[in-house]
């Protein structure tokens, strides 16, 4: 289904302990408003940030792109594939978000 004029919904999803700080939900469907810009995964983190994390931020950001150790794989394909933070998101993309940090 054709996503309303206006809107890029996307699914999101946190695994490998990054769910824990999107109070345990691994699974999010976005709807992005792009009447204004284009959205490209840094907007999205921004996005996320602003929306979606629910508590310490400085375990999944890292300035304006995510702390080192969280797998970004769009549509399945690691992000430097596609272009990281300038990637421009497309509707029905699925943006994974993988911790690989693991405290003892």
């Amino acid at each position: 289904m054709a996503a309303p004029t206006g809107e890029i919904h996307v699914k999101l999803e946190f695994s490998g302990g990054a769910e824990l700080l999107f109070d345990k939900i691994k699974h999010h469907d976005a709807v992005l408003n792009c009447s204004d810009n284009k959205w490209t995964i840094k907007t999205l983190l921004v996005w996320i940030k602003d929306n979606l994390l629910k508590e310490r931020p400085e375990l999944f950001i890292q300035g304006d792109t995510v702390r080192p150790g969280i797998l970004v794989l769009v549509n399945d394909a690691d992000w430097e594939l596609v272009g990281e933070l300038e990637y421009e998101i497309q509707n029905n993309d699925k943006i994974i978000f993988i911790s690989t940090l693991h405290g003892g």
